[in-house]
């Protein structure tokens, strides 16, 4: 292989999220990664705005989508996978680990039409496996930790880390979620941080750390290795897992995490809708005896 992947970003200032559009510049075969879908929290509505500007720039750049890939089920975001796998026909694919999270969360909100052998996506990834991009190669790492399911993927000297790790001055993502554990997430960023020094890392958030007036979402393993905030050289496994579970007690739930939860499980997929022709999202309630 003598070439590069080209890499597009698209920055979701909503939800803070990016979804990249990566291909193989030779075959113009491409992959998405991370499509966001645009969700009104308030009024319950939807719209694809955001997924159709990347399928727009495919289609001006003449590619052909062949991999729609979920680095795991976001707790942030909605996934605009099924508007997208309708306008390319391409196949979703996400780690086989999201069983475990369907089966958390299908009894949290008590869903029976929630699978937990991960039916609702096309192509279930374990770590090892590869996936053809054109000419290119996407490896799929298993990296744990935030939630059961979360992989990265490798693209010659690019890897897409999913929520594992941020900007060098932001730090590490969260591991309170249920099925996270901080060890585990410790043990993978130490697993991307033993790639070549050289290896470009792009990551799925940004929300500007303090200081910092741009929202960022590439670096590298040297700069992380450098200058990560909470798991830079020198940081021991313990040291790690005290302060991410000190920080993880004191950050509130993500806005949109009981809607995303809910819809991500099942691949981006509504629940069915009602008698009345309507579409409803649960929230559970723990009520205090009084």
């Amino acid at each position: 292989m003598s070439h590069s992947a080209q890499i597009q970003a698209f920055f979701d200032e909503q939800t803070g999220t990016v979804t990249y559009l990566v291909f193989d510049p030779v075959t113009r075969v491409a992959a998405v990664i991370d499509p966001v879908l645009d969700y009104n929290h308030r009024s319950g509505k939807v719209a694809t705005a955001s997924a159709q500007r990347v399928l727009d720039a495919a289609h001006g750049l003449g590619l052909t989508i062949a991999w729609i890939l979920e680095t795991h089920a976001h707790a942030d975001h909605l996934s605009a996978a099924p508007f997208m796998k309708q306008k390319t026909q391409a196949p979703v694919a996400i780690g086989a680990h999201i069983t475990a999270v369907q089966d958390i969360f299908r009894s949290v909100f008590n869903l029976d039409d929630v699978s937990t052998d991960g039916r609702e996506f096309d192509r279930l990834l374990q770590e090892g496996d590869s996936l053809p991009l054109g000419e290119l190669v996407i490896d799929v790492l298993h990296t744990p930790g935030h939630t059961p399911a979360c992989v990265s993927y490798r693209i010659g000297d690019a890897v897409f880390v999913g929520d594992t790790l941020f900007m060098p001055d932001y730090g590490t993502a969260r591991a309170d979620f249920p099925g996270g554990d901080a060890r585990t997430l410790y043990r993978s960023i130490r697993k991307l941080l033993s790639l070549p020094a050289q290896t470009r890392l792009f990551m799925c958030h940004d929300y500007k750390a303090p200081g910092r007036d741009t929202y960022a979402w590439e670096t590298t393993v040297a700069e992380e290795r450098e200058r990560n905030i909470h798991v830079h050289d020198g940081v021991g496994e313990d040291e790690f897992v005290a302060m991410r579970e000190k920080r993880d007690a004191t950050l509130a739930a993500p806005v949109l995490l009981l809607p995303s939860v809910q819809v991500n499980i099942r691949a981006g997929h509504w629940p069915k809708a009602e008698s009345n022709g309507v579409r409803y999202l649960k929230i559970p309630m723990r009520v205090q005896s009084e």
